[in-house]
């Protein structure tokens, strides 16, 4: 095996590698802004842990998801938005 194959392996693994890192830490800014999120809202029957669209985390406290913000894991349960839709 030459050294440019080896090397080719090792940047293609470490790039590999980073895929699921990635995905873990993902913000959708875009969505945020348009939506006007903040991670520590002022009105407490508008928190995100009380909307009909949170994806709990491991632990209350812990930070969540979101139906709406695709891909965003990021978002914490005291968070607000426009977007609020109150659970059933």
């Amino acid at each position: 095996m030459n050294q440019s194959r080896r090397t080719f392996l090792k940047v293609g693994s470490a790039a590999l590698a980073m895929i699921p890192v990635t995905v873990i830490a993902a913000k959708n800014e875009g969505l945020r802004t348009a939506m006007k999120y903040v991670d520590n809202g002022p009105e407490a029957d508008k928190h995100c842990v009380n909307c009909l669209h949170f994806v709990p985390g491991a632990t209350p406290d812990a930070q969540g998801g979101c139906k709406l913000f695709a891909g965003d894991t990021e978002i914490a349960p005291k968070g607000t938005c426009t977007a609020f839709a109150k659970k059933p």
